[in-house]
């Protein structure tokens, strides 16, 4: 072994060597220099380091330096990151399809994917996993869990597990498939002529899920407006960007030019749309990114959608993969994206090469461009919408019992209750009872909730420092707003009462109808939403 990692190092100190000839060459002395440098000193560390050194994870650290002040879409991918990185970038893996989590000594079930072999086979959220292919699984973790089930399409695996409803092991013999992550997870209607569709994330072949999404409504009724949702979508691939918002524009349109240090491309769509006048109005938000304000941007820019929401997030910055050998690589930003006004919306500048202390682009130096209607916009800090809207947060609280698992727990519980209930499940009116919230408040009585709400930290900084500057008056004053203060539990259980029952709601939905039955629902209250039909609706 300590021979092979030594081959290892020696030969990716071979390759450096072949590119200080290339930098020499080049008469680049900085470079060379600075190349043979890191050679030696990697040598050095290998043959006399008192300790035995792993060669990759010298090389990974050195990496990891070598792009620190950079940007932070930058980055060294060794091998056994490539798998995650081709999931992000495709959407697709091999495996049985579904989220996992842990769950004390298990890992359960924790979103069966419509249709995949695991949903096929009945499996269910809260279906805990004992054994894998007659090991047992106690102990084991997410990720060990996670690589065990995933595998090439069409071999097999063997599950036992233990149900949440029923409480009887079964097994089954799960066919791995080519897993494919829905771009466009949700398509329907939310009014009268008014179609909706989600986009979550720019992978490969998202465009065709567009296409089918819009066609799929087509076929369903006279389609008088739709809402594009681009919120919290954090971007993906260019090319899908350009293709989508194709759908909307005449062919040949310029929809994106990417400009670096040695080249330019123009990005130019090139099909004809499928609906070239429909009105359209774009969902965007802080978490909207990169390919997504690519979309909304070239759609603001040639005046062909109504933007609503949030400003978006400021990615223009574009990223490349470059091998490095050995089957790994760098990705690493090699221009910035200019959408049709010629605007750039890159929001932080990171041209001191110190990504920790990047900076916005200050509202001085913002320049102003102009929309093909004519219409004034901004460079610099992402995409403002054109109707603006205060964003809608949910509370620190509520997050709180959700990632503490407490939600999920009762919802665990609420299911076997309920198991026997006959009749439709009504997605779009479904919510719990007062009684199932008394139960649900009863439920966390004994239940340790670690969260301390910003007043009560605001409270405590008073009381140090009048305590430091001996302010007795005031000590007085902050003892009386601590005492009158309402953020035990109790009381946030009440406080926060609306918010607690629509995470249980989503909860039980996506038991009974998936993600898409979810975003169904939560459809109903979204008033941003509400807003674009307003806005697709006014002629």
């Amino acid at each position: 072994m300590k021979r092979i990692r030594k081959i290892a190092l020696f030969g990716a100190l071979t390759v450096l060597i072949g590119w200080l000839g290339i930098g020499a060459a080049k008469n680049d002395f900085g470079l060379g220099r600075n190349m043979e440098i890191l050679i030696q000193m990697m040598r050095e560390l290998s043959l006399h380091y008192v300790d035995e050194i792993d060669p990759d994870k010298l090389m990974e650290d050195a990496a990891a330096g070598m792009v620190r002040r950079l940007d932070p879409y930058t980055s060294y991918l060794a091998e056994e990151e490539m798998s995650d990185f081709d999931v992000m970038t495709t959407g697709k893996y091999g495996g049985v399809g579904s989220l996992i989590r842990q769950k004390g000594d298990y890992v359960i079930f924790a979103q069966p994917y419509k249709g995949s072999p695991a949903d096929r086979a009945g499996i269910k959220i809260g279906d805990k996993i004992v054994a894998i292919d007659g090991e047992e699984a106690k102990g084991w973790t997410n990720a060990e869990v996670s690589s065990r089930l995933k595998g090439d399409p069409n071999t097999t695996v063997r599950v036992k597990i233990r149900r949440l409803i029923g409480d009887r092991e079964e097994e089954f013999t799960l066919k791995r498939e080519r897993i494919a992550i829905p771009g466009v997870p949700y398509a329907g209607w939310v009014a009268e002529g008014i179609g909706y569709i989600q986009h979550s994330d720019f992978t490969e072949g998202c465009y065709k899920e567009m296409r089918s999404a819009i066609e799929q409504l087509q076929s369903e009724g006279e389609l008088r407006g739709l809402i594009l949702d681009y919120r919290s979508n954090g971007g993906g691939i260019l090319q899908e960007a350009v293709k989508i918002v194709g759908l909307f524009v005449p062919k040949g349109t310029e929809v994106v030019r990417t400009k670096g240090r040695r080249e330019e491309k123009i990005f130019k769509t090139e099909q004809d749309p499928l609906l070239p006048d429909l009105p359209l109005a774009v969902l965007i938000n802080g978490s909207s990114a990169s390919a997504a304000e690519i979309v909304a941007g070239a759609l603001q820019d040639l005046d062909r959608a109504v933007l609503v929401g949030q400003k978006s997030f400021g990615k223009g910055l574009v990223q490349s993969t470059r091998p490095l050998g050995y089957n790994a690589y760098l990705k690493l930003t090699t221009g910035k994206y200019y959408i049709p006004s010629g605007r750039c919306i890159q929001a932080i500048d990171y041209s001191q090469h110190d990504k920790s202390s990047g900076r916005e682009v200050n509202d001085s130096l913002k320049r102003a461009f102009q929309t093909a209607g004519g219409r004034t916009v901004y460079d610099g800090g992402g995409i403002t919408p054109d109707i603006v809207l205060e964003p809608r947060y949910i509370s620190r609280f509520a997050l709180t019992l959700y990632s503490l698992g407490f939600i999920e727990d009762f919802v665990d519980e609420y299911m076997k209750r309920h198991a026997a209930d006959q009749g439709p499940f009504d997605v779009d009116h479904f919510t719990i009872t007062e009684q199932d919230y008394a139960d649900f408040v009863a439920f966390m009585q004994d239940k340790e909730v670690p969260y301390e709400s910003a007043s009560r930290r605001m409270l405590k900084a008073m009381k140090e420092a009048a305590d430091e500057d001996n302010f007795k008056e005031l000590e007085e004053q902050i003892a009386l707003m601590d005492a009158n203060l309402k953020d035990d539990k109790q009381s946030l259980l009440e406080t926060y009462r609306e918010e607690i029952i629509e995470t249980i709601n989503s909860d039980i939905i996506l038991r009974h109808a998936y993600s898409e039955g979810v975003t169904r629902h939560n459809l109903h209250s979204d008033t941003e939403v509400k807003r674009a039909v307003e806005v697709l609706k006014n002629r």
